[in-house]
């Protein structure tokens, strides 16, 4: 899930060097969108996480 977050930023920012602005804020806020999922589903994961004793 994190490539794709950095798979739409790079696009964003390509886009953006390009002039392409609506396709630059789309991708932007689709990238953004997948980090804050990423970052909820690695916080839940985190705090059900089994303790594995060695």
């Amino acid at each position: 899930m994190l490539r794709w977050t950095v798979t739409f930023v790079v696009l964003a920012i390509i886009a953006g060097i390009f002039g392409f602005g609506g396709i630059a804020a789309g991708a932007a806020s689709i990238a953004k969108i997948l980090f804050f999922l990423f970052l909820i589903l690695f916080v839940v994961s985190l705090l059900t996480g089994k303790k594995k004793n060695i």
